[in-house]
């Protein structure tokens, strides 16, 4: 089973970047109707706090336990949704502001809890939350820019990071994580399909 723990936002932070990123699809214009674009199912939209990968089942309720233990050391904190940034030229994602510090402090504690009993450690650098929003075409140039008017060959990562740089959303408090199964190529679009396995929650304050 493929394994990893998210913060997932609630449904209207969600709702709220989802309007600001049709405002923005609908300003890249590739003179044709190819979309430079993939964008990611709302109901995918996470934060990731730790990537386990595959996990043998007789693990998985030990691999809960250990989330839980370190989840319950947490506090509630608040996020919210704010800039914009690409990896790769490809992968677009929306940032973070907020208590970032706990954020990445409750990355590093539920890593730490299953690096022993998971075989693939978690190698990916969490110190920058993120939301992965779409994987982008470099190859498909915008013919038109909205905001110059002027016709020109412009990288789509580019101009989408530019638009969103301003964005902020809504703040919420985080309360708890999900524990979730990714089955790739088994969602909408031939996205990945991810079901909750577990919830940990915070302990109070």
């Amino acid at each position: 089973m493929r394994l990893f723990v998210a913060v997932r936002p609630p449904e209207p932070v969600l709702i709220h970047l989802d309007l600001a990123l049709r405002t923005v699809a609908a300003a890249v214009d590739t003179g044709d109707r190819s979309s430079p674009v993939r964008w990611t199912e709302v109901e995918n939209r996470h934060l990731t706090v730790a990537f386990f990968g595959d996990v043998a089942d007789s693990l998985v309720g030990e691999l809960g336990d250990a989330v839980a233990a370190a989840v319950a050391e947490a506090h509630p904190f608040e996020l919210h949704l704010r800039g914009a940034g690409v990896f790769a030229h490809r992968t677009l994602w929306v940032g973070v502001g907020g208590d970032v510090v706990a954020m990445r402090q409750l990355s590093d504690a539920v890593g730490r809890a299953g690096s022993d009993l998971v075989a693939r450690s978690d190698d990916r650098v969490r110190s920058r939350p993120h939301l992965t929003v779409g994987r982008v075409d470099p190859s498909i140039r915008r013919s038109r820019s909205r905001w110059t008017g002027q016709a020109q060959a412009e990288d789509p990562a580019e101009a989408l990071v530019r638009a969103l740089a301003v964005y902020e959303g809504p703040s919420w408090l985080v309360e708890d994580v999900l524990l979730l199964a990714s089955q790739p190529g088994a969602g909408r679009g031939g996205g990945p399909l991810y079901s909750t396995v577990r919830t940990h929650t915070f302990r109070a304050m």
